[in-house]
């Protein structure tokens, strides 16, 4: 990724902090003027929706990258008991989410990779007006408006550095009978799909850190690996998370869970899709249906298809 795009993207991340995860419907209003679409947005303080409305375009786009995360969240977990099912809704988290937990944690990197790769791929086909970067905002950072939490600022950049660092450069030789007399290179995006698998990883292997304070001041300076003698940093690319996760086998506003109860289960599988674990040791309810459908299909002379009718008798399991 070039770095003026590279800064640009953080910038408008930084201004836009979480506020940006509420954007992924804003592409099925394009038509609507940047005035309209930006007042329709809650919560964003007046320097973001400032920054809105000098930029419909990128908000478009920004918007959508998000749901790309939110998309790719659905799936890598679509097996487990959180399942990223509330994400989309009213809100991506803060209240719906437990703020420090693993799960938020991948859900700022996982989102923060999409909204960089959307961007990218917008800045590259010549969707976006202006991709440059301007020198005044680099390193631009207020309290009151970016990101309150260093966990959600770590993991934000935590997810663009893994697409980044999945960027790669592909070359083509141009000369008479394939001499390579002259050479073009370009760097391509990766498969999002790939970015959702390295960082399904690192959510597996988060790092549990706490704050470390300034001594005068209390502020929050910088984030450190829990249980340690030492003040040891997490790594740039590690996911972080201050607070245990709950179980999210019950329902919990507070928390974002939806609970289990209802979800298909695999009553056979050890793993987090089987009865066992998903249900959470209440139990599971089987359901018997009968499905029909047309088989073994051939053609009569003349002129018809003649078919069989076959059946199957298929058992499905949810959860209690």
């Amino acid at each position: 990724m070039h770095n003026p795009i590279r800064q640009w993207i953080s910038y408008v991340l930084l201004c836009f902090g979480i506020i940006y995860l509420r954007l992924g419907a804003l592409s099925s209003v394009v038509a609507l003027g940047a005035n309209i679409i930006c007042n329709k947005i809650p919560g964003l303080a007046p320097r973001q929706r400032a920054i809105c409305q000098s930029r419909p375009d990128a908000i478009i786009v920004i918007g959508e990258g998000a749901q790309l995360g939110i998309n790719e969240c659905q799936y890598q977990f679509r097996y487990g008991r959180w399942n990223c099912s509330a994400l989309g809704e009213r809100t991506v988290f803060g209240q719906e989410l437990r703020v420090g937990s693993r799960e938020a944690a991948f859900t700022y990197a996982i989102t923060a990779a999409g909204v960089a790769h959307a961007v990218t791929a917008a800045c590259s086909q010549g969707n976006l007006s202006n991709c440059g970067c301007d020198r005044e905002k680099q390193g631009y950072y207020n309290q009151e408006e970016g990101w309150k939490r260093l966990m959600n600022l770590h993991n934000n950049e935590a997810g663009r550095k893994v697409l980044e660092e999945r960027m790669k450069q592909e070359c083509k030789c141009h000369g008479v009978s394939g001499s390579c007399t002259t050479k073009t290179c370009w760097t391509t995006l990766p498969k999002f799909r790939e970015i959702g698998y390295i960082l399904k990883d690192k959510y597996n292997e988060a790092v549990h850190v706490e704050v470390v304070r300034a001594s005068r001041l209390r502020q929050p300076t910088f984030l450190k690996v829990k249980k340690t003698q030492s003040y040891r940093k997490p790594m740039d690319t590690d996911l972080v998370y201050i607070e245990r996760s709950p179980n999210y086998c019950e329902e919990d506003t507070s928390t974002g869970s939806v609970g289990t109860q209802g979800r298909l289960c695999n009553r056979t599988s050890p793993h987090t899709d089987g009865c066992d674990l998903m249900c959470c040791g209440r139990g599971y309810n089987t359901h018997q249906y009968t499905k029909v459908w047309q088989c073994n299909c051939k053609f009569q002379w003349c002129c018809f298809v003649k078919c069989n009718t076959c059946s199957e008798r298929t058992e499905v399991f949810t959860c209690k």
